[in-house]
């Protein structure tokens, strides 16, 4: 399952070539021009008993994959090859942006189980952000990764710092956790996310819990104040940031803003629910060292 827009090593031909050379004689191989055409052709490849799917590209590609995966119940392990803009999903669970290694691990590493996050029906893998993050995310999409890679998080970033606060009332699990303003709600399967800010530093893939923070912070300072903790120490050491963890969120907006999902833009929302799907897929991660005596 292949995005042909996005490259690694000597691209989709060494691919081929090197999975023809692991022996594997019955291939089946699909290209799409765009992550959003991706969900067809994994229904197809899943419908045909593969015994691995492999998913060439950035994050986008990877959580279309696996939202089809998610929805079907498929025990198909999934073999990530990164090579996208930035991997975030691949990054978090070891997998290096190196085509032979990632070859490698896809053929022959650990399959793993992971959870996966649901928001409104939708698998994601990474995060699901609302508010400034679908701000930038959304700006970023627009023809700015494939030019300036990551510097387009950085560019579109930049532009959302004094966007306005909305009022959010959140609840976990059922009980009420904040209600006050908020510029941004992330919600994180993974601790590192765009940029490699480490968002949640206790957050693991495979705990059966989603990561959920909520950033007050308005303006370039504040902005500033918040990541530069965030990049130097524990993100719930901001006063401008609150973290906890859920199995559900339900949140509550005072007027519609945009949010993404693992660096995808979607549209608008007022309002919304994520809860997470413990053990949901399985994907091939690297082998542990065998212990030395």
């Amino acid at each position: 399952m292949a995005h042909q827009k996005k490259t690694l090593g000597g691209g989709l031909d060494e691919l081929r070539r090197r999975l023809t050379d692991a022996g594997i004689d019955d291939l089946l191989w699909y290209e799409v021009p765009k992550s959003k055409k991706a969900p067809a052709a994994v229904k197809k490849a899943l419908k045909s008993k593969v015994d691995r799917l492999l998913v060439w590209g950035g994050d986008g590609m990877v959580q279309r994959s696996l939202d089809v995966v998610g929805r079907t119940g498929a025990k198909t392990p999934v073999g990530i090859i990164p090579a996208g803009t930035g991997n975030l999903l691949a990054t978090n669970l070891g997998i290096p942006a190196d085509l032979p290694e990632a070859v490698d691990i896809a053929l022959h590493g650990s399959k793993h189980r992971i959870d996966l996050g649901r928001f409104e029906g939708e698998y994601f893998g990474v995060m699901a952000g609302v508010g400034f993050d679908g701000g930038m995310i959304s700006d970023a999409d627009r023809n700015l990764k494939d030019r300036l890679g990551k510097l387009a998080y950085v560019w579109a970033g930049v532009r959302h710092v004094n966007e306005e606060a909305a009022t959010a009332t959140i609840k976990i699990d059922g009980t009420k956790w904040f209600d006050d303003e908020a510029s941004c709600v992330l919600i994180g399967n993974v601790g590192m996310i765009t940029g490699g800010i480490h968002a949640f530093d206790d957050a693991k893939p495979d705990d059966g819990w989603l990561d959920v923070g909520v950033a007050t912070a308005q303006g370039a300072l504040q902005w500033a104040r918040a990541l530069g903790t965030m990049a130097v120490g524990r993100s719930d050491s901001s006063p401008f940031v609150r973290t906890t963890r859920a199995r559900r969120i339900d949140v509550k907006l005072q007027s519609k803003m945009e949010y993404e999902l693992d660096g995808g833009a979607r549209t608008k929302t007022k309002s919304f629910t994520a809860e997470v799907a413990p053990g949901a897929v399985k994907i091939c991660v690297p082998r542990k060292p065998s212990p030395t005596s």
